[in-house]
């Protein structure tokens, strides 16, 4: 990523997304003219959000602490009448907030909180054009993790906002309560915050205990458990339609990267090293993509069709007995009116890497290990033309109790923030076969402490991760290289063409 202010590239970067969505220009052509602006598309740059199991609390649960009303009532109100505006892309923790802004935000202050969600390519031709011609169309914006190094310039430090706005902080807002590894690795470029964290899904471990207790299996501590888990599973059961696990495999899609850097990171392996070049054929990454290919001997044999959708259906449906994948799927599997598998999926903690690269011998801010994350901030325009009311807005959005809520509502979504995991409504949720359970949070917890692995930060990752080593993992796991080491080979080459442009 590379910092800058600059008018032209902002433009270009909302040219190129405009031409793209009226068919001018090709999906390639997009992404070359965002590398050359100095922008990624995204971490998780094509991710439809699906609906997550909603839970309704009660007016008991979703009340709010009396010295938060009472400073939405002083502070809030003295801006009555003002209308922000936000922009960003759908998922749960969002959906939650704009379902709760009405009674516990509007009605308070007499703000009009004016929140469009649209694609995730549109969120940044909106932000870029705004950027670029300082409009202030947009109040608060949505960011992408890969977005940070591009806009750093464009939004407020809310640590400087909190000194410097002393009448309108929130009390007890507490910003050291957001989770370190998400601020550092989401909502920080060098030593500046660009927002807060709101989002990250995060691959986490799930077995079938129904499966499990069957066959006397234990959840895996190692990757050589884990494999030997899914054969044993595959051999018991594949035949009656059960198998031992599923993958996120689609050739050509982003999700198969998604699958191999897990498998490559807990085998000791890195896209890129410390000196920016792409190391996926080396002997480690290798191992890795091996393991995932022979995992994928005990998966459906349409797993080269499923993306993370597909997969998570698979799942839903029962097509699998273990699964390591994005902890944002488990309410919609434990949700009894649409999943056949409610109640019996388990979240465990990952099993430890056969090997590990230390971050600092992996190439643009990557951190290799299993927990794959991608994560968004909330960030608050410089450019804003009602910068103190959507402050008073941002900080309710993202403070502890609302975004507990969110964590509750939103059907089991990401939490941000210690108190969230410790709050006693959201544990109280913690149940077994309910929709919008939270009993993945604890396991959900440790991987963002403790394993949570971060994608490359550079500006051609989205070409790189889905025009590349995408299409060229979909040709080596549908047969079309003779070996693995041939396929690898071929893609150390492509990402060192392209990330060298």
């Amino acid at each position: 990523m590379r910092e800058t202010t600059d008018f032209r590239d902002k433009s270009a970067i909302a040219n190129a997304l405009t031409a793209y969505r009226h068919g001018r220009i090709s999906r390639r052509t997009m992404l070359q003219t965002l590398a050359a602006a100095g922008v990624a598309l995204s971490a998780t740059p094509a991710r439809p959000r699906r609906a997550a199991a909603q839970a309704s609390p009660t007016a008991e649960v979703a009340d709010q602490p009396e010295e938060i009303v009472a400073w939405l009532e002083d502070v809030g109100r003295q801006f009555e009448g003002a209308s922000i505006k936000v922009v960003s892309e759908e998922t749960p923790p969002s959906r939650a907030i704009i379902n709760l802004k009405q009674q516990y935000f509007e009605e308070l202050t007499g703000i009009t909180v004016d929140w469009e969600v649209v694609p995730l390519a549109q969120v940044l031709a909106k932000v870029s054009q705004d950027a670029a011609s300082q409009l202030g169309a947009n109040d608060i914006y949505y960011f992408d993790q890969a977005w940070v190094g591009r806009f750093i310039n464009d939004t407020f430090d809310p640590r400087e906002l909190l000194e410097q706005k002393p009448d309108l902080a929130m009390p007890n807002y507490d910003i050291d309560d957001f989770l370190q590894p998400l601020v550092q690795h989401i909502a920080t470029y060098g030593d500046k915050m660009i927002g807060f964290p709101c989002d990250v899904p995060i691959f986490m471990y799930f077995y079938r205990s129904d499966i499990y207790d069957e066959m006397g299996l234990s959840p895996a501590t190692t990757m050589e458990e884990y494999l030997a888990n899914a054969k044993a599973i595959n051999d018991a059961m594949a035949a009656d339609g059960t198998y031992g696990t599923v993958g996120q495999m689609q050739s050509g899609h982003y999700a198969l990267n998604c699958d191999m850097t897990a498998w490559v990171w807990s085998h000791g392996g890195s896209v890129f090293t410390a000196d920016g070049m792409c190391s996926l054929n080396d002997a480690a990454a290798v191992t890795g993509v091996d393991y995932m290919r022979e995992l994928q001997t005990y998966m459906p044999a349409a797993v080269t069709t499923y993306d993370w959708g597909g997969q998570a259906t698979a799942i839903q449906q029962g097509q699998g007995g273990q699964v390591i994948t994005w902890g944002e799927d488990f309410p919609g599997w434990d949700d009894p009116a649409s999943s056949t598998v409610s109640g019996l999926m388990e979240p465990v903690a990952l099993p430890a890497n056969a090997a590990q690269r230390p971050a600092e011998e992996a190439g643009f801010e990557e951190v290799p290990d299993l927990g794959h994350q991608g994560g968004s901030t909330y960030c608050l325009s410089r450019y804003s033309k009602n910068a103190d009311p959507a402050w008073v807005f941002l900080q309710w959005a993202t403070s502890s109790n609302t975004q507990t809520l969110a964590s509750i509502i939103g059907g089991g979504a990401s939490p941000m923030r210690q108190s969230t995991f410790d709050d006693p409504r959201v544990q109280a949720n913690a149940q077994v076969g309910i929709a919008g359970t939270t009993r993945h949070f604890p396991a959900m917890y440790d991987v963002i402490m403790n394993r949570m692995g971060t994608e490359p930060h550079l500006p051609q990752w989205p070409l790189i991760a889905t025009d590349i080593i995408a299409v060229e993992l979909g040709k080596l796991t549908t047969g079309g290289y003779g070996s693995t080491q041939e396929g690898m080979d071929t893609i150390k080459r492509l990402v060192d063409e392209a990330a060298a442009r």
